[in-house]
């Protein structure tokens, strides 16, 4: 949801650098950043590849208006010496974190955008939208992904766009987060110029994949991304250079969001940021939902109505073709990949690496911190160049001969190609929760055999994990999962006897009691090297009063039980009473080594990250591990060839 707002604010590569760099700047240095003129020429080929044509672009910064008269802010891009008699197609960017900054001289005289150079580069024209409420545009933004933010690009700014003697008729998008989601929302209103989308790092279900993972809120992130869009929204340049630690050059630099060009004096940029004065607040109004159809006072909609599941009908009759990125280790961005790409008939093509958010840094748990990215950033430019360039210029580059998923195993440095989920070859494999914390794949064979946790409200996992990246694209280390076992009830296996490929998504089947009607369940799944160092997998959460299993059929494919999180499956726990708990993991692929142990740990609490439930008290919960409530972790295996 919340893109690098380094670099998605375009704070960076141009002003989040070293001091030396501003400094240069700010003296008027005639040097260009490594980076911001990177063309596909850079980055390699493939067949088909033409190559760049066009060096360097022009930009218009002007409002569109919606069908309702509200004014829209965007900037349009198009490749220097374009002929006149020549037309392109178009890819959009939608985002609410500015679509440009404005730069003070002689910062301006460098600011060059490297996905706009990219594109135009390669004979395309690219337009940045400010979305209704934000940046220069006009009106409110009560919340995100509403229908009217989908109409305003996906309608009326492409239909704007084909109008324009320089398009050919056809109109893409790409973005990460944010943008990606507005991406994966543009065929929603099916215009027929609207052929492909590349989102990038999405939620499907804004539900669970990031606000309510598991029913919990997700307050760490929130409150984080709510300071940093209200800074936005205000156009408070010194409020957003704090909160992403800048110093003295960039508040020289920085003017704030940029007007369009006939807003010579800056009134209809106030004029705006007036109007958004009623955007929401976004922390508030997560606590006021507990459930999934919660309707928040003040609003008519419901989590599902801003969620890309809804629009299912609307969007396969689009016939749209979606490329689709996700990462392992990146909030449930794997998740919205598997159950987009498994659910929806469109043309589809799917990636899931072990990265950062946005794919900026290398996650893979198994290899260094400091490993450089793979595929590089250029790499995957181009790679979304290939399949832009097939559904808007008819480019015969043989990228959807296939509707495949590509996967990323950790710990192998493999990627792998698959068209069905789970992999071919998976089966499900028990561990049980044993006795003096063990963990066996032999079911308890004893009448009586329990643990006993009491909550540890300062467990967590760190600032650095799959939610925070989420934030600024940091890379994603769990670096202290050692000195936090002790906070947990945790359990491990023998040493494996094998190499083991975790892939899939993970289920905790857990018998529990608590002293207390309601509280939160997290489940770790590490990979504990001989020497004690302790990697991270994966982990899954459930809030107690969520736990009824639905017999219901989900709106969309998946893998692990199905919890409604509504109103009506709503069930307080009986304190004292054995109670079932059965939820999935998030998804992973990980090859663990021989000699290794796998090790599952249950917390409370993630003190960083999550809500505190409940909101008083201290439960003790009581884990069972016995022949009559046994819990257990469902682990998805391929079988391997060797030993």
């Amino acid at each position: 949801m919340a893109e690098d707002l380094l670099a998605e604010l375009a704070l960076l590569p141009r002003i989040s650098r070293p001091a030396a760099w501003g400094l240069a700047l700010w003296l008027g240095v005639a040097f260009a950043p490594a980076g911001l003129a990177q063309s596909a020429r850079d980055f390699g080929g493939y067949p088909g590849y033409a190559g760049p044509r066009y060096q360097g672009y022009t930009t218009k910064a002007l409002y569109v208006s919606a069908q309702d008269g509200t004014r829209l802010a965007i900037d349009v891009h198009l490749p220097k010496g374009l002929p006149e008699d020549t037309r392109i197609p178009t890819v959009m960017q939608m985002t609410r974190y500015w679509r440009a900054v404005s730069l003070r001289w002689p910062a301006s005289l460098f600011d060059r955008d490297e996905f706009v150079n990219f594109f135009t580069s390669n004979g395309y024209a690219v337009v940045q939208m400010d979305v209704r409420g934000t940046g220069a545009s006009f009106g409110s933004w009560p919340i995100s992904y509403t229908p009217q933010e989908a109409h305003d690009a996906g309608r009326d700014v492409v239909q704007w766009i084909v109008e324009q003697p320089w398009s050919n008729g056809r109109v893409g998008a790409q973005g990460i987060s944010y943008r990606g989601n507005a991406a994966a929302s543009l065929p929603i209103a099916n215009h027929p110029a609207v052929k492909a989308v590349v989102p990038r790092f999405i939620e499907f279900d804004e539900y669970v994949d990031l606000p309510f993972p598991g029913g919990i809120v997700n307050s760490g992130f929130i409150s984080l991304w709510n300071q940093s869009n209200w800074a936005l929204d205000t156009n408070d340049t010194r409020k957003v250079i704090a909160l992403k630690g800048e110093g003295l050059i960039a508040k020289l630099m920085l003017r704030g969001v940029k007007p369009v060009d006939a807003d010579r004096d800056g009134s209809l940029l106030r004029a705006a940021i007036a109007e958004h004065a009623d955007n929401g607040h976004l922390l508030a109004l997560a606590h006021s939902v507990t459930y999934r159809d919660d309707v928040p006072e003040g609003f008519d909609i419901t989590v599902d109505t801003i969620s890309l599941h809804t629009y299912r009908e609307a969007t396969e009759r689009s016939g749209a073709a979606y490329y689709l990125w996700g990462s392992w280790l990146d909030a449930g961005t794997a998740n919205a990949v598997l159950r987009h790409f498994f659910t929806y008939g469109n043309p589809q093509r799917a990636v899931i690496g072990a990265w950062s958010h946005g794919a900026r840094a290398d996650a893979d748990p198994f290899r260094p911190v400091d490993a450089p990215l793979w595929p590089s950033k250029g790499d995957q430019m181009l790679d979304c160049l290939r399949f832009l360039d097939h559904y808007l210029k008819d480019v015969d580059n043989g990228v959807m001969s296939e509707k495949l998923l590509h996967y990323y195993t950790a710990g192998e440095g493999r990627w792998k190609t698959t068209a069905v989920w789970p992999p071919e070859g998976t089966t499900m494999r028990r561990y049980y929760l044993a006795a003096d914390y063990g963990l066996s794949e032999a079911p308890p064979s004893e009448s009586e055999g329990s643990d006993e946790y009491a909550v540890d409200w300062s467990a967590t996992s760190g600032t650095t994990n799959r939610w925070y990246t989420q934030l600024d694209g940091s890379d994603v280390v769990y670096d202290r999962r050692a000195e936090q076992i002790p906070k947990l009830l945790s359990y491990r296996s023998e040493p494996l006897a094998r190499d083991t490929e975790i892939t899939g998504h993970a289920v905790a089947n857990l018998l529990v009691s608590s002293t207390h009607a309601d509280g939160a369940f997290y489940v770790y799944l590490d990979a504990e090297a001989p020497d004690g160092r302790i990697v991270y997998l994966t982990d899954g959460q459930l809030r107690a009063l969520h736990r009824k299993v639905s017999p219901e059929r989900p709106p969309y494919r998946i893998w692990e039980p199905y919890h409604s999180f509504e109103r009506a499956d709503g069930a307080p726990l009986v304190p004292g009473e054995v109670t079932e708990l059965s939820f999935g993991l998030q998804p992973t692929s990980a090859l663990v080594p021989k000699g290794w142990r796998l090790r599952v740990s249950i917390a409370g609490h993630d003190a960083d990250n999550f809500a505190r439930i409940p909101a008083e008290g201290d439960p003790v919960i009581t884990v069972e591990r016995n022949l009559v409530y046994a819990s257990y972790l469902e682990i998805p295996v391929v079988e391997r060839g060797g030993v």
